[in-house]
């Protein structure tokens, strides 16, 4: 009996020594009554790289390296330049960076011969085959891996396009879930999704459909999926109608049964891409952006909601309340909160003179 109770007592032991290793060896994610600040991260035309700004109120933003990129789009893509960047948070306390890996004048800088990687008659405008991948807990060091449909999955030798990747974390499925725009060979672009592995360096499921739009003639793209107050989730997205905007649907589930709703969110009346949904930090209010293409210069688009239903129009960044200090033109971006530690280390790390 005794040596019974010692053997009970040591696994106990055990177990709870387990338990505290891998608490202090996987970070938490912080909960929302610890932000106090805000991170976009964009990139711009000019250099296919990666940007950061700060926000401590969430109206005013300030580029983190001066209008200088965080991370140059020739030093980490196939293609030698990034777009459509977005970060998130992981349930490990890490932050996740998702990018297309695609240079549109790779040929005028020399990078390739040709005006696409592969031939417009038979892969279409902007054809590419994968992403680039980033995971930092400090914002500051990253890993980097290059992922390509066609070196993972087998059918994928024809793909078209892989652009916009964003993730978000699937508790059902205990997995960084990577959702994006999806084309084969010549055809129309789609939303899919599929599951990354914990080290952010790959997709370890072949992707599949997340919404099929109910006219099957338009294309779809550029999803952003965000939980809501009462716990469905919205999906924003491109509709790529006349002029293409942003509509929603809402879902029980993260990657399946959306269900379409004919109106636009957007307030544009030119077209606009990139939708993203950040949330107000101690507040009921969520913000969509989005990137205004159509006009000269391009810029993001604002609008507000606490339900889901009625946005209200926020203007432009410096045309209304969000305003840039440093930099002008961002392309499709991505919002996340910080607290106050994470937003002060990385303005130290970019000498930034950051005011709470």
């Amino acid at each position: 009996m005794k040596t019974r109770l010692r053997i009970f007592r040591w696994l106990l032991i055990t177990i709870s020594l387990l338990f505290t290793v891998s608490s202090f060896a996987q970070p938490k994610s912080p909960q929302e009554n610890g932000m106090a600040a805000y991170l976009l991260v964009y990139f711009t035309d000019p250099t296919h790289s990666l940007f950061m700004a700060i926000s401590t109120d969430g109206y005013t933003f300030t580029d983190a390296n001066n209008g200088q990129p965080i991370v140059a789009g020739d030093t980490i893509a196939s293609q030698k330049g990034i777009r459509d960047p977005h970060i998130s948070r992981g349930p490990d306390g890490a932050f996740y960076i998702a990018m297309t890996d695609l240079h549109l004048f790779a040929k005028q800088l020399g990078y390739r011969e040709t005006t696409w990687e592969r031939p417009q008659e038979k892969y279409d405008w902007g054809n590419n085959r994968g992403f680039v991948l980033m995971k930092s807990y400090d914002l500051i060091h990253w890993t980097h891996s290059n992922f390509l449909f066609n070196e993972a999955f087998e059918g994928f030798d024809e793909i078209g396009c892989a652009w916009a990747p964003q993730t978000i974390y699937d508790q059902v499925e205990e997995k960084m879930m990577i959702y994006f725009t999806l084309r084969m060979g010549h055809g129309l672009t789609k939303l899919v999704y599929a599951y990354t592995d914990d080290d952010f360096t790959k997709l370890v499921t072949k992707p599949k459909s997340l919404f099929e739009y109910p006219d099957s003639t338009i294309q779809i793209l550029d999803a952003d999926i965000t939980p809501m107050p009462d716990g469905r989730y919205c999906m924003m997205y491109v509709a790529q109608e006349r002029p293409g905007g942003i509509k929603m649907a809402v879902s029980d589930y993260i990657n399946k049964d959306y269900k379409y709703e004919p109106g636009w969110v957007d307030k544009e009346p030119g077209a606009c891409e990139a939708p993203n949904v950040w949330k107000r930090i101690d507040s009921d209010k969520y913000v969509l952006m989005y990137d205004v293409f159509s006009i000269q210069p391009h810029n993001f688009g604002f609008v507000e909601t606490n339900d889901f239903v009625n946005f209200t129009d926020i203007g432009h960044f410096n045309d209304g309340t969000m305003k840039t200090t440093n930099f002008t033109s961002p392309k499709h971006g991505a919002i996340i909160q910080l607290t106050k530690k994470e937003a002060i280390k990385l303005a130290e790390h970019y000498k930034m003179n950051l005011q709470f």
